[in-house]
This record gives structure tokens, C-alpha cells and sequence, in this order.
């Protein structure tokens, strides 16, 4: 019989909470670089320009959004 078990080992409690707070901190990192391009980009209005020349399938619909800033 293997007698070498541990709570504590990498593969128990130990590791279980590794993982968790690993997982907490991409989790968190991610919510605020996200909240960061949130911010940057709430500000950020644009126009339409020449509205009646749009076509609905056409690759140069882009050039009419215009930046406001």
C-alpha cells in the first residue's frame, strides 16, 4: 500500500486553492483591462456621413463612419 499521502500534497487542498486563486486573478485581471477599454471607448462618438449612399452589401460601408473626436 502507498503510506506517502498527504492533504496537503499539490494534488489536495493545496493545489485545489492554487488553482481557485489562479483562476480569481486571470478572472480579475481580465475584468479590468475589459473595464479599462470600456472606459477609453465611452467617449469615443462618431458620425455617419453621406447616409443615402450607403449600399447594403458593399465592403465600403466602413469609410462612412467618421470619428468625432
Amino acid at each position: 500500500m502507498n503510506e506517502n499521502r498527504s492533504v496537503f500534497a499539490l494534488d489536495g487542498i493545496t493545489g485545489m486553492l492554487i488553482a481557485t486563486v489562479l483562476l480569481l486573478t486571470i478572472l480579475a485581471g481580465l475584468t479590468v483591462l475589459g473595464l479599462g477599454v470600456q472606459n477609453a471607448n465611452a467617449a469615443n462618438y462618431y458620425d455617419i456621413k453621406d447616409e443615402q449612399s450607403i449600399k447594403m452589401f458593399s465592403t465600403e460601408n466602413a469609410k462612412h463612419v467618421v470619428d468625432v473626436k
